[in-house]
């Protein structure tokens, strides 16, 4: 009751009984209960503000967590590398999509040589698929991460990567009357970043007190943006970090107990004589000392002080059942990133085939999210400026280059393979789909990674050289002949025109 409550009560107890009642009625119609104000949101206060408002000044705090149960976290480690392991695997394959083949053959060919670590990273110490692997882990853990496109003349095409942490980003450039910077990043009106600004540092990775102003067409700045408002980035780990720490610390303290219980050891009570002995004196007792720092080792033999008693601190014990709360908390974790728990844990043991495929087919979705972020943000833009720096570099002849640059740049990425729990029933279940017209060889071949084209011209190789060798008996040999034949013949009966 507030003073008003409280003054209507001391004048007329009835009034003020019934305006109580009124009010609690009026709660009792409230449209949601996330918006009372009773017992049980007492503590629940929130505001509304922008998101660099409350993004700001836990950005720094959450990211070095991040980092920290990164490096000391078994758990935490095992989300990010499932992200890893099923974003990246072992790389994605480009499909140039020219109208001219040979065009598309010798792109693809320069490309695959640029990838190597000597041409694609400015430092000349990492693939372009271990980039690839490091930017997932960066904007897992950090939230995001910065790429520069170098236009250097160092390898096969005048192009290399240079990879900054988002703490590269120099926050104490302040604004001008001109320029909008916002946390080390200059923006235009509409919030669209024009410039960044990047710390330089010394030989030895000191920072000098100088920043380079970098251009915002030769940036990429890779983190997901969750609300229009958001400049920045924020961990992705942020909602994880504190289930992960208590898991850490509950099974730190149950394994201490388990080492405890685990050991031996010999205590020794002296009891204080009662009297002097003969010949001896008062028969004085020896001195006492402390128990300071002593601690449990096996096979450990102590003599206690004479007086003393031991008394054994015993806890319930908690090995128990401590694998299925650590299971629960795993799974919890696992989901906030939008995994299963058997992929988080790596933990197959409570799954039939129904339910692991069904598991597997929602965790490939958000690898798919991944991915397609991955190809938005980072592969085409790399892309367009590898081309268009072979091209100008003549390590690529194009003549219409710059007028008809779209048809050009027309490509594809295929991402890693997905493999199936039951390769016999998605090797039948594919067979009937393409045969009733329900998908594509292009399309079954994208979802294992691989190149549709590429399968028909090794298969064809193959089959004309197990022919060779005789591996293929005749009858076989005869039935392929025919077909071959008979499409002869039907390629022979065609119109000029359609042929």
């Amino acid at each position: 009751m507030n003073w008003l409550d409280r003054t209507i009560a001391w004048l007329s107890p009835e009034s003020a009984y019934k305006r109580l009642d009124y009010r609690k009625a009026v709660n009792d119609m409230r449209s949601y209960d996330a918006a009372g104000d009773d017992h049980l949101n007492a503590g629940w206060r929130a505001v509304n503000a922008k998101a660099e408002s409350t993004d700001g000044m836990y950005r720094d705090t959450i990211r070095a967590r991040s980092r920290d149960l990164e490096r000391n976290s078994d758990i935490l480690e095992s989300v990010v590398l499932a992200f890893e392991r099923n974003v990246v695997g072992g790389g994605f394959k480009l499909q140039a999509k020219t109208e001219n083949e040979d065009l598309n053959t010798a792109i693809e060919s320069l490309f695959k040589l640029w990838c190597r670590p000597k041409n694609c990273d400015v430092t000349q110490q990492q693939s372009f698929s271990e980039i690839c692997q490091m930017l997932v882990r960066r904007q897992k853990v950090d939230g995001g991460i910065i790429v520069v496109l170098r236009y250097i003349d160092d390898g096969v095409v005048p192009l290399s990567l240079q990879i900054y942490e988002v703490d590269d980003l120099d926050t104490m450039i302040p604004t001008t009357t001109t320029k909008k910077i916002v946390n080390g990043i200059e923006y235009n009106a509409y919030n669209r970043p024009v410039a960044y600004y990047l710390k330089k540092y010394d030989a030895y990775g000191n920072y000098i007190g100088t920043s380079e102003r970098i251009d915002a067409k030769d940036v990429l700045f890779l983190f997901k943006k969750k609300r229009p408002s958001q400049l920045r980035e924020m961990s992705e780990l942020s909602s994880t970090l504190p289930r992960v720490r208590d898991m850490n610390q509950f099974m730190e303290a149950v394994s201490v107990k388990e080492r405890v219980a685990a050991l031996l050891a010999v205590l020794i009570k002296r009891m204080t004589p009662s009297g002097g002995a003969l010949g001896r004196g008062n028969g004085q007792p020896d001195k006492r000392t402390g128990y300071a720092g002593k601690m449990l080792s096996p096979g450990m033999m102590m003599e206690l002080n004479p007086g003393d008693d031991v008394h054994v601190v015993q806890p319930p014990a908690q090995a128990a059942n401590s694998a299925e709360f650590i299971r629960l908390q795993q799974r919890l974790s696992g989901s906030a990133q939008g995994i299963s728990y058997e992929v988080a844990a790596r933990d197959m043991s409570q799954v039939n085939y129904s339910s692991a495929r069904q598991g597997l087919l929602e965790d490939q979705k958000t690898y798919l999210m991944q991915q397609q972020y991955l190809i938005d943000h980072f592969f085409i833009p790399v892309y367009e400026a590898f081309i268009e720096s072979a091209v100008l570099a003549g390590k690529i002849s194009i003549k219409d280059f710059h007028t008809k640059k779209e048809s050009y740049l027309q490509h594809e990425w295929i991402a890693p393979g997905m493999k199936w729990i039951d390769p016999l029933k998605e090797a039948n279940a594919n067979k009937i789909a393409l045969e009733t017209n329900q998908t594509t060889l292009a399309e079954i071949a994208g979802n294992t990674g691989n190149d549709w084209r590429e399968i028909i011209d090794q298969r064809a190789r193959e089959i004309e050289y197990m022919k060779e060798k005789g591996v293929i008996n005749s009858e076989s040999a005869t039935k392929s002949e025919e077909i071959d034949k008979l499409i002869e013949e039907t390629d022979d009966e065609k119109p000029e025109d359609e042929s």
